[in-house]
């Protein structure tokens, strides 16, 4: 296939409308929780411990990493990287089958889990894979399923449609944001805020349950964030290092009953009886004025550029030379 024939064919894909997202009532008593922060922010981490704590304490979880890294199932399953549903689909679909539901999802000691997966670099848009994904999901048998919680990992730096489908079609009944005390994971988790408000605003019913704050240095931004949107905060995980290592080798600390279980104890709890808020998120000036001026630049100010700035040397208005015409 020639580079124009590549090109015409990610077109044509791109002008396909993808089939409507179920928006009927939940008929389960699920808790539908997605999970919202930025790369790097440990939500992965936080959430493979989570589901794993909660499966312990007797409840049917299940995890889907909508994460076109793929990245959210690796610390639950020691690393090992299961094949995404996308990738799964497209292979099936060349190979006239329909995907089975043992293709793309697996379980380890009561956590079901699978990764939604992406396009490859350049190839496609990781949002519209998203709503693909769910689509198959659907015909797989989604809204039947039966789980006490549906844990949903997204991507919080991006803004597009398809990342934000849980918000936009009420696909979910809560948001957690995850941060640190950081002014760019801050910053995601108020675009979060912002996204739920807009679409509270026409009509959909999803609320904000609260924030997990990663990695807390005891510098107190993340929770000064808490309070000025009005959520609360679910549990804080220190910035340790015992913790980094033990993640960095895939090891589960959230175990009953381990050194630092109680943290995904509490989380659990706390999440579950968590109502769905409606926040009220920062303008710019009030994310800066979280951190002090120092560690932000937030004592600059703007100084407008003028024309002479911009060539370099002086500038002289020089007089037009339109031609203005007496009116008759």
């Amino acid at each position: 296939m020639t580079m124009f024939d590549q090109d015409m064919a990610l077109r044509e894909e791109a002008g396909i409308e993808p089939d409507p997202v179920h928006t009927g009532e939940v008929t389960k008593e699920t808790q539908i929780i997605a999970i919202y922060g930025k790369g790097g922010s440990g939500k992965s981490f936080a959430l493979s411990n989570l589901s794993y704590m909660m499966a312990q304490q007797g409840k049917r979880v299940l995890l889907i990493g909508c994460d076109p890294k793929s990245d959210t199932t690796s610390l639950l399953f020691g690393g090992k990287s299961c094949p995404t549903i996308i990738e799964t689909s497209s292979a099936k679909k060349l190979a006239g089958e329909e995907v089975r539901i043992e293709d793309v999802c697996f379980q380890r000691d009561g956590v079901f889990a699978m990764e939604l997966g992406g396009p490859e670099v350049g190839r496609g848009c990781g949002g519209r894979g998203i709503i693909h994904g769910f689509e198959l999901l659907e015909k797989l048998g989604f809204h039947d399923w039966g789980f006490d919680y549906v844990l949903l990992d997204f991507l919080g730096d991006v803004v597009c449609g398809g990342f934000g489908l849980p918000i936009a079609r009420d696909m979910c009944q809560k948001v957690i944001v995850v941060g640190s005390n950081d002014m760019q994971s801050l910053y995601v988790a108020n675009n979060v805020c912002k996204a739920v408000e807009y679409f509270r605003k026409m009509g959909g019913n999803v609320g904000v349950a609260g924030i997990l704050i990663n990695k807390d240095d005891g510098t107190g931004e993340a929770q000064a964030f808490a309070d000025a949107v009005g959520i609360p905060v679910l549990t804080a995980i220190p910035a340790n290092e015992d913790i980094r290592r033990k993640s960095a080798n895939y090891q589960i600390i959230g175990r009953p009953g381990s050194e630092w279980g109680s943290l995904f104890e509490e989380l659990a709890l706390n999440i579950d009886g968590a109502p769905p808020l409606q926040p009220n998120p920062l303008d710019q000036d009030g994310l800066l004025g979280l951190f002090s001026p120092e560690e932000t630049g937030g004592n600059v100010h703007l100084v407008p550029a003028s024309q002479a700035d911009m060539r370099g040397g002086t500038y002289e208005i020089r007089p037009s030379l339109e031609v203005v015409y007496d009116e008759v």
